[in-house]
């Protein structure tokens, strides 16, 4: 049978002017994989997918060949399936005092081990931001912003390209999208 829905979220294209491609020609590329039901989710890199076999456990690096081989791009995909979408968005400590989805990042890190990056920084005291850490992922409230706040480039810094983040809103709609749903 076909696999549960899986998101990639590709990290760093179609930011600025560098790494720009389409999502037409992206989901041409998973097709091309053997991937069924691919979908995008607005240009920044968001694709949901389900596979006719299992995928195997390297298949972030299988996804990042072939769009650098396609498209000429290097860039980090972080695979999640849709069981963890639901608890990232079940879990989120941080909506008692996030009042704007633009400003409330998740952080999803490629494995679980790169949670210990962050240990010192959940130590800290943010003032207004907070930082909360799930499974194999990460909360960020930006209270100053998500551009030039301390606590989103804190993070940055300590998880360099093995995470990449996605505001709270475009987490609900990946999820909806997930669960068979119109964004």
């Amino acid at each position: 049978g076909v696999t549960t829905v899986q998101i990639a979220l590709l990290r760093g294209i179609n930011v600025g002017r560098a790494k720009r491609v389409g999502m037409p020609e992206l989901c041409r590329t998973f097709v091309r994989l053997g991937l069924v039901d691919v979908r995008s989710l607005m240009v920044s890199g968001n694709v949901t997918f389900r596979s006719p076999r299992p995928l195997g456990r390297n298949f972030s690096a299988t996804l990042e060949r072939a769009i650098a081989e396609k498209h000429g791009i290097e860039c980090r995909v972080v695979l999640l399936a849709a069981h963890e979408l639901d608890a990232i968005v079940a879990g989120n400590p941080l909506l008692d005092v996030a009042d704007d989805p633009a400003r409330l990042l998740v952080h999803v890190l490629r494995t679980a081990a790169d949670r210990a990056k962050l240990k010192p920084l959940l130590e800290q005291d943010w003032g207004r931001e907070r930082l909360a850490a799930g499974k194999r992922w990460a909360y960020a409230w930006c209270a100053k912003g998500v551009l030039d706040g301390p606590l989103v480039k804190a993070v940055s810094r300590a998880l360099k390209d093995s995470a990449t983040g996605r505001n709270w809103s475009t987490m609900l709609k990946l999820q909806r999208i997930a669960n068979g749903e119109d964004a």
